[in-house]
């Protein structure tokens, strides 16, 4: 074997040469999973040159899927195209590409990304609802978190009376479902939770399409299959034969902390009576401080739901004599948030670029953000951001959608607008729509013969219509359209300075734009990335920034999982705080009591140098306990 495995431990070294049959790897936190994934990957691909079998690596966000092919590409010369390392929803999509006709989908099947947009489709499915619910219909906006958890539970459409027996308008929920699930197909639509229960469907219903699956993806790996929901387990279920099950899955159940996504404690106890899985555990940590692994291991071993035998985390930093850990008890939270930007404010650029604020609640760390507004410290939050703002963008995005769907009338109207933004030319949609009877329908040709039509328009924005005629409408060659695109964004930049406001936050979204389209052609190569599934790709990714270069990063607890910093603050640590108060409500043993505490767990292991933790008697005019969090550390408060 060429690939270097001299510095792996001896567990590591067990799980990368791990070979056939099914292998659960309790991977605790830094004790190098990501490192191991790959390596084993990498060797059954060295070693099994000349064969035509892929592998398949599943992760739950496109960073860590884009880590793994990193590191692959490091560490393999060739073959590394027989690794498909993907997310659940990039392979549920791939799959509904392939075979959502016989479900009736197309392939060139729209994401909906929207609330609005789901609700529109809620608000359909209720019209096509009988007279006799009329009554009880509550507001379009409260019924998709229920049909979200009704799709993230169960897949069939028999199985929904079992999984709202408790609901008192049972049979209005499960006509609901069914509608609503039918208007998305309907419009060849998908949302995010139906396109992995529309995936797990179709391979349910038909086990020749699944068995074709398993016969391509001899191994399958998954990470941090604590947070999969019922929905995802099922699509695992559906790739991995039970005679000869190929199955790696990298866990944790002390940082399970999803269960209001569907996440299960139980579920690893099912997957091991499913598949018999051997066990392996990795309890090493390379990244925290060994006061930090100890205050860890005080906390979590106060669950009683672990998995039997589960090991207590190995330190392998040596001790130092600095200060890794600090507790800092305040009067109120304005002096807890003032005393954390000042220190963040006397800390060099660097190392405030290494640095994180870790609170339960965006309402602790907008506290923190306008805080480090008002003293001129460079903060920021991560938001999820779904479509794009710039004029540019939008238009380069909104006419590839409108290729890809020639009849979509809310793309049209984005054309218009953004192309109005740039140019200064105005078309009405009515317009373009009623040209449209011209060229069949096709609302993106009609717009484009239009507008070359108007004498008003630049020479610019000529040559990039008839440009876009050429590779849109007498070929589909969206690559040299988008390169052709930036080039007139760019040109008319540089020209028109008077039309600056439709320019902002275009540098930031012009880098995310080539970010994502850089991990998509990574993922499947250039020439497999169709218009369509480049849309779907973009349509499961968000369009947020990379964060502001020597800015403090601000995160919610849910947010940081996967990720380090040399330099953690934690603040807020008070009951009805973390734990969360509707956690203190369920009782002391609570299931939610558990997460919380898995969610404190993970909170502190993201330190690589140093923990501080801060609290405060008082919070938004409320007096408020210390967390039992602290005491059950071992923390002296």
């Amino acid at each position: 074997m060429n690939i270097d495995i001299t510095t792996l431990n001896e567990n590591q070294l067990q799980a990368v040469r791990w070979n056939q049959g099914p292998l659960l790897v309790l991977a605790g936190p830094g004790s190098g999973k990501t490192r191991v994934l790959t390596y084993r990957i990498a060797r059954l691909l060295e070693e099994s040159s000349g064969e035509r079998f892929k592998i398949l690596g599943i992760t739950f966000t496109n960073k860590a899927s884009a880590e793994m092919r990193q590191r692959l590409e490091g560490l393999l010369k060739s073959g590394k195209e027989r690794a498909l390392l993907t997310t659940f929803h990039s392979f549920a999509a791939e799959i509904l590409r392939q075979h959502g006709h016989h479900l009736g989908l197309r392939p060139d099947f729209t994401i909906l990304v929207e609330t609005a947009d789901r609700e529109a489709i809620a608000a359909e499915a209720i019209k096509q609802l009988s007279d006799e619910f009329a009554d009880i219909i509550p507001e379009t906006a409260n019924l998709l978190p229920i049909i979200d958890r009704m799709m993230s539970q169960y897949v069939n459409v028999e199985e929904v009376e079992k999984g709202t027996t408790t609901h008192t308008h049972t049979e209005f929920l499960m006509q609901l479902f069914t509608m609503y699930r039918a208007q998305l197909i309907k419009g060849n639509q998908l949302d995010f939770a139906s396109l992995i229960g529309l995936a797990v469907q179709l391979l349910e219903e038909r086990p020749a399409i699944a068995r074709q699956y398993q016969r391509v993806y001899q191994f399958v790996c998954v990470d941090e299959f604590q947070d999969t929901n019922e929905t995802q387990f099922r699509l695992l279920c559906a790739l991995v034969p039970i005679e000869k099950p190929n199955l790696f899955a990298v866990a944790d159940d002390d940082q399970l902390i999803y269960q209001w996504n569907g996440a299960n404690p139980e579920r690893l106890k099912e997957l091991c009576d499913i598949f018999s899985m051997e066990t392996l555990q990795l309890p090493e940590n390379y990244r925290c401080p060994p006061i930090v692994i100890e205050l860890a291991n005080n906390l979590i071993i106060h669950n009683k739901d672990r998995s039997v035998g589960k090991e207590r985390l190995i330190a392998h930093k040596t001790p130092t004599e600095d200060s890794s850990l600090r507790i800092y008890h305040f009067p109120d939270f304005t002096d807890e948030v003032a005393w954390i930007v000042s220190e963040l404010k006397s800390a060099t650029p660097e190392m405030r670029s290494d640095s994180v604020v870790l609170g339960r609640s965006k309402k602790l760390l907008d506290a923190v953000i306008s805080q480090c507004s008002k003293q001129s410290v460079p903060a920021y939050i991560a938001v999820r951001k779904s479509q794009f703002i710039s004029a540019p963008v939008t238009l380069l995005h909104a006419i590839l959608r409108l290729a890809n769907a020639r009849q979509d009338r809310e793309q049209l109207r984005k054309v218009c607008k953004a192309f109005y933004s740039l140019d200064g030319s105005n078309f009405r949609v009515e317009d373009i729509v009623a040209a449209s009877s011209f060229y069949n329908g096709d609302y993106l040709r009609s717009w484009i013969e239009v507008a070359l039509d108007e004498s008003t328009i630049s020479n610019q924005s000529r040559i990039f219509l008839q440009q876009t005629k050429a590779t849109l409408l007498e070929r589909i060659d969206h690559w040299v359209f988008i390169d052709n695109a930036f080039k007139w964004f760019d040109s008319v930049q540089s020209q028109s300075p008077a039309i600056e406001t439709a320019f902002n936050e275009y540098e930031e979204e012009k880098q995310v734009w080539a970010l994502l389209q850089q991990e998509v052609i990574q993922q499947y190569g250039k020439a497999e990335v169709s218009l369509h599934s480049l849309l779907q790709e973009f349509d499961l990714r968000s369009k947020e920034p990379p964060p502001p270069k020597n800015a403090v990063r601000c995160l919610t607890i849910h947010s940081s999982k996967g990720l380090e910093f040399k330099r953690v603050y934690l603040i807020g640590l008070v009951e009805e705080q973390l734990p969360s108060w509707a956690a203190v409500k369920k009782g002391d043993d609570s299931l939610e009591i558990r997460e919380e505490r898995r969610n404190c767990f993970v909170a502190i292991t993201r330190a690589e140098e140093s923990l501080t933790i801060t609290y405060s008697k008082r919070y938004f005019g409320y007096l408020k306990q210390p967390s039992r969090f602290l005491s059950e550390m071992g923390i002296k408060i």
